[in-house]
């Protein structure tokens, strides 16, 4: 599955327009990396856990909007956007949406 943050995919020509799909996760925070995520707001530098956890997060919602347009039948993925809210105190969502195409 192609899955682009283009309007269009050079060399190759959209057939049709399938529908917007998307793809979400929340993720809380561990206890393990909130202690260090506190330290780390001392001491300074990168917070890997959650780095971690981000970087998995968004390989989920991206899974599950492939998975969305493999459903409908697309071959790719146009105009992909990757956004972030917080959901509550600890916990976050990454969406994944985008529009599903058929490609000629």
């Amino acid at each position: 599955m192609l899955y682009v943050t283009t309007p269009d995919i050079p060399g190759r020509e959209i057939a049709e327009t399938l529908g917007t799909v998307t793809g979400n996760v929340v993720q809380s925070k561990h206890v393990g990396r909130d202690i260090m995520a506190g330290l780390k707001n001392i001491f300074g530098g990168e917070i890997r856990g959650y780095t971690e956890m981000l970087n998995e997060a968004r390989a989920t919602a991206t899974q599950r909007a492939i998975d969305e347009a493999v459903a409908l039948g697309a071959d790719a993925i146009v105009n992909v956007r990757f956004t972030t809210s917080a959901i509550m105190e600890g916990a976050s969502e990454i969406m994944v949406y985008g529009t599903a195409v058929k490609l000629k």
